[in-house]
């Protein structure tokens, strides 16, 4: 990461990265999708979805943002046509409401180290520009402390406020976000379909879905994969760091 991404992610508590799959790498994997079961989770759907668990352009992020101990929590992809609604803004620090307790949901800065709990890489393969809806939400809000305080209609996008934004992207792109951050998804407004495959990061320690990898399904892995689908554990544990 560079300085500047650092700062940013810091300061807003996502950031768009730019050009991670190619042209070819979006095509082909849109061609998979177009002929394919999309019921499973996308990890599954073949190599080049398998590659994702640590593409070798996010692999660095996923190491500065989460720590060394990284491991993939749960994946799954979200497809929308014109005029679908979304989900409603949610996640904040332990939930983001009073005596929340998504335990999991906490970004910290230490010493010129950030980390986060569970955090998401979101591989978009195809354009949502400006007003087209998909993901949204309140930059810098991982770091609130009145976040409960959200009024229920701007929580449900009925009503718009200028500190909910929507981040443009391109096809390619990755957009990651710590899931402190309150986010959501806005109702679709383009005329092609949203496609976007959202893989998310937990520390070693800790999970947030209670259904672990069978890493008999993936056939062959590097042992840097296995290390990254093994279920969450205290104490000793392999570092992604120290494997290929």
């Amino acid at each position: 990461m560079t300085d500047e991404e650092k700062f940013m992610v810091d300061l807003e508590g996502y950031l768009v990265i730019k050009n991670v799959l190619t042209s070819d790498e979006v095509a082909e994997m849109n061609e998979i999708i177009d002929r394919g079961d999309r019921s499973r989770p996308p990890s599954l759907w073949g190599e080049p979805f398998k590659k994702l668990i640590d593409h070798p352009v996010i692999f660095p992020y996923l190491i500065e943002l989460i720590g060394p101990t990284v491991r993939l929590d749960h994946d799954y992809a979200i497809f929308m046509q014109e005029g679908k609604a979304g989900g409603g803004l949610h996640g904040g620090e332990d939930g983001g409401r009073p005596g929340g307790s998504e335990g999991d949901h906490w970004y910290k800065y230490r010493g010129g180290v950030m980390r986060n709990g569970l955090s998401v890489i979101t591989y978009c393969l195809a354009d949502a520009a400006a007003g087209d809806g998909g993901f949204g939400c309140i930059p810098g809000s991982h770091k609130s402390n009145f976040s409960a305080y959200i009024p229920a209609e701007v929580r449900r996008f009925e009503r718009p406020a200028h500190y909910v934004v929507q981040p443009a992207v391109e096809a390619g792109d990755a957009l990651f976000f710590t899931e402190a951050l309150i986010h959501g998804t806005m109702p679709w407004r383009a005329k092609h379909e949203r496609r976007s495959l959202l893989y998310k990061y937990s520390p070693g320690h800790s999970a947030w879905s209670g259904n672990y990898y069978d890493i008999s399904k993936y056939g062959e892995l590097t042992e840097r994969q296995k290390r990254m689908l093994m279920p969450p554990s205290i104490g000793r544990r392999p570092k992604v760091t120290d494997a290929a």
